[in-house]
């Protein structure tokens, strides 16, 4: 797809993370929606990957770390034919689903279950390690909250993945600023963050992360890069798509009213008729 077709199909895609987040009574929404081009622009333009390769040993492999945006990733999976659609609305958050709140790799697709933040970015050292001791082409990609940046494990991994040169790995961090109990530099501050990741011998990208043409030049770019691992520090807005959420902290995983559901699918059919006549 083309990034103008790909700017429309945005919008659909947070429609049906909106609705899935409904069905299932609950979800991360804010979160959902600052990740959602970040994930939709890898899949469609950037990972090898398919429902006919997901066991390929030589596919490239992602792993979603922020783990509790797992609604937007159903949506992205149902549309590459992972999964279907119609079933995980069904089902989401349901007992007895595998359609949890979380990645859940029993289902076609997913590498690893995520959650515990902070484990996403050491486990992908270790794919990328594995693939280079292999010489294999695969590529490795993870995206996390900025949030989870407070966790230890992260920055153990940082350095393992520089002082190995894994310029097969690519971080993305989904750079909203808003946590669950408040904004990320009164939680703990991350600034200067481009400084730190390159403190650890990484290749540093900082972009909007709400364009889709800006995010799909940094994985284009990331790929270029040797010798060195790559982050790409994406500036997003919690809740995007919608003024109702956009930049507010209790957003993070609020359940919209019928009120509130109907003024966001307002919103976003608006940005899809905008996205359609540019």
């Amino acid at each position: 797809m083309n990034l103008h077709e790909l700017e429309i199909l945005s919008w659909d895609l947070r429609q049906q993370t909106l609705d899935i987040i409904m069905a299932g009574g609950g979800g991360h929404i804010g979160g959902d929606m600052s990740l959602m081009n970040l994930i939709l622009v890898l899949y469609e333009r950037h990972l090898r990957i398919s429902p006919e390769t997901v066991h390929d040993p030589d596919r490239d492999r992602f792993v979603l770390s922020k783990g509790h945006s797992m609604e937007a990733y159903y949506a992205v999976l149902c549309h590459k034919g992972f999964l279907d659609l119609a079933d995980v609305t069904a089902n989401f958050s349901k007992a007895g689903s595998p359609y949890i709140g979380h990645p859940n790799n029993k289902l076609p697709g997913i590498e690893m279950n995520s959650g515990s933040l902070g484990h996403g970015l050491p486990v992908c050292v270790g794919m990328a390690l594995a693939g280079k001791r292999s010489g294999k082409s695969w590529r490795v990609y993870t995206v996390m909250g900025d949030g989870e940046l407070a966790e230890g494990s992260v920055w153990e991994g940082a350095m393992a993945a520089g002082h190995y040169k894994l310029d097969n790995l690519c971080a993305v961090v989904d750079r909203n600023r808003l946590q669950i109990s408040g904004t990320t530099e009164e939680v703990m501050s991350h600034e200067p963050l481009t400084e730190r990741f390159a403190s650890f011998g990484w290749n540093t990208i900082e972009i909007n992360g709400d364009k889709i043409s800006e995010i799909d030049v940094a994985y284009r770019q990331a790929q270029e890069v040797k010798r060195k691992p790559t982050v790409i520090i994406a500036n997003t807005t919690k809740g995007y798509g919608s003024p109702l959420m956009a930049n507010k902290a209790g957003w993070h995983h609020h359940l919209p009213t019928a009120e509130e559901y109907e003024q966001i699918k307002r919103d976003f059919a608006r940005g899809k008729e905008v996205a359609q006549s540019a």
